[in-house]
């Protein structure tokens, strides 16, 4: 098996893990064990499905993704970023629909691991990233604001804009008891950890204002008035019902829930790299990803990937190998198993606030703003896709910003693709190219190509070698620095080749590597060509040109 899909829990155990390490990751797993419960509750409610269904997925997830997964540190399970989604397919599709959705993106991850596409999903812009990072944070605000104020809205619409209409019709229901709640709950989780270094603020919060509102009868929403009894068990595993038209109906999703899973853990796991100095293994990751998704729709639960803010903690807790993933999943489990009767207690507002709070670090404003003092590209890519995310859907900013990004990386790729007249500025005496070239015959055209011919440069490079003066009777072509060629370049220099032919000049191919020659004969260039005008080098084409000048 290659190197790249062993999971780094087995390459640290056939090394060997010291008892000191152990300890450390053990105690590190109990601190994010507990930072994570109330995430998971926190992201299950506001995805529109129960809280059990947050709980489940992060243990299943947690103890998939660090058992088989690429990364050291990597944490897994639910996330901010799949609220959007999560919710815009319960609404549409139902519970059964997002589990059917969840499956199906645990599989198509998992061929994108076993391509090795991990290598390549780091290559997507920044501000695509942003822009739909940030447009999620500004919903998850705006999800919070019925909870955080406490206005007792029972049907809140999905649209942004619609929501807000539907709140500002209803600030006049404000429940300020609920404020006072979410506010403090908002101080304490931001605040805290200057203080309590170890214990999380979230956890603080919930513990106070449950106690709070138990002890003097505060009249607030809570779990329990909203979802009933939390479950203290995990139902056994089901294989949902598919169909040829569920496929279809929940594909786009499904791609959806795959890409921004993939995209979410890889940005995790290069993270984590910065602050341990490791180095996770990307497919491997994305494997585990795709399996995590696979048991998380078997047991119920919602999609998972790699919490940044939660793998963060570990490492800063000691954390340094995948034991610490696994104990958190089952710090969750025990959690879930004694303590779920009493979690039905916690304040909605609560949960509104710390939801606040991950918005807001969901937001990267000052990557954001940085952003928009730079080039003009990635600002149209950054402000799409947040408006697309937040008027219409992050399916349709995901596919736009990748579109837009990939029109993005041809012209950039175009525009590094330069072809140049040597012979014209031997001409004008402003530059030699090479000693031997100062005496060139001036029936000689020589051009330069440096740069990939590929389908976003060829047709620059066309229109810049045919547009030439009929006086040469011999061009050259310089690749030397051509390090590739797809079929559409391919199928411009066939053009180039017979629009040459056609008007009797010679074409002399110079510099060609020699990995490439055997992509020239399978697109037919010898076809239209003497290989003998394919040379190695510019003196050898020199020479070919001057003999056939002497013809």
């Amino acid at each position: 098996m290659q190197k790249e899909f062993i999971p780094k829990l087995f390459a640290l155990l056939k090394q060997g893990i010291s008892k000191e390490t152990l300890i450390k990751d053990i105690l590190s797993g109990l601190i994010v064990g507990i930072v994570a419960l109330p995430l998971a509750i926190a992201f299950a409610i506001a995805s529109g499905v129960s809280p059990e269904k947050g709980i489940i997925t992060a243990v299943i997830a947690g103890i998939v993704i660090a058992a088989f997964g690429g990364s050291r540190v990597q944490i897994g399970g639910p996330t901010g970023a799949f609220i959007v989604i999560v919710y815009g397919i319960v609404q549409e599709h139902g519970i059964n629909g997002l589990t059917i959705a969840t499956f199906m993106a645990g599989f198509i991850i998992i061929a994108m691991g076993i391509a090795k596409l991990g290598n390549y999903l780091k290559f997507i812009p920044y501000s695509l990233i942003v822009g739909f990072t940030s447009g999620i944070a500004l919903i998850i605000f705006s999800s919070q604001i019925n909870d955080f104020l406490g206005l007792g809205i029972s049907k809140i619409p999905a649209n942004f804009i619609e929501k807000w209409a539907v709140y500002f019709q209803n600030f006049s229901h404000i429940n300020w008891y609920a404020i006072v709640i979410a506010l403090p709950t908002v101080l304490i989780t931001l605040f805290s950890q200057k203080v309590l270094k170890k214990i999380p603020g979230s956890i603080i919060a919930i513990l106070l204002s449950t106690i709070v509102v138990q002890l003097f009868n505060i009249p607030v929403d809570t779990i329990e008035s909203n979802f009933g009894q939390i479950p203290n068990n995990i139902n056994l595993p089901s294989i949902p019902h598919i169909d040829f038209e569920t496929v279809k109906a929940l594909i786009q999703p499904a791609f959806a829930i795959a890409i921004l899973g993939s995209i979410e853990s890889l940005l995790s796991a290069v993270v984590s790299d910065s602050m341990i100095g490791g180095k996770h293994r990307s497919n491997m990751e994305l494997i585990a990803q795709g399996a995590a998704n696979i048991a998380t729709a078997l047991f119920g639960g919602i999609p998972a990937t790699g919490a940044i803010a939660r793998t963060a903690t570990n490492v800063k807790n000691g954390g340094r190998t995948p034991i610490s993933g696994i104990v958190h999943g089952l710090v969750l489990l025990a959690i879930m198993l004694l303590f779920a009767p009493y979690a039905k207690l916690i304040p909605m507002s609560c949960l509104a606030g710390i939801l606040v709070v991950v918005a807001y670090h969901m937001s990267e404003w000052r990557q954001f703003k940085s952003i928009l003092k730079g080039s003009r590209m990635d600002i149209i890519i950054l402000l799409t896709t947040f408006f697309l995310t937040v008027t219409f859907d992050l399916i349709i900013a995901i596919e736009i910003g990748i579109i837009l990004a990939s029109f993005m990386f041809m012209k950039r790729m175009s525009e590094a693709v330069h072809v140049k007249s040597i012979s014209s500025e031997i001409t004008k005496k402003e530059h030699l190219f090479d000693d031997e070239l100062s005496s060139l015959p001036k029936e000689i055209l020589l051009y330069e190509i440096n740069g990939p011919l590929f389908f976003g440069a060829a047709r620059q490079f066309q229109e810049t070698i045919t547009n030439f003066n009929k006086d040469y009777k011999v061009v050259i072509l310089r690749m030397r620095y051509v390090p590739m060629i797809d079929a559409t370049g391919f199928q411009s220099l066939k053009e180039i080749i017979t629009t040459f032919n056609s008007e009797g000049v010679l074409i002399i191919l110079s510099g060609i590597k020699p990995d490439l020659r055997a992509s020239f004969r399978n697109n037919g260039i010898y076809e239209i060509i003497d290989r003998k005008y394919i040379v190695n080098n510019i003196n050898i084409a020199i020479t070919k040109a001057k003999n056939y000048l002497l013809k």
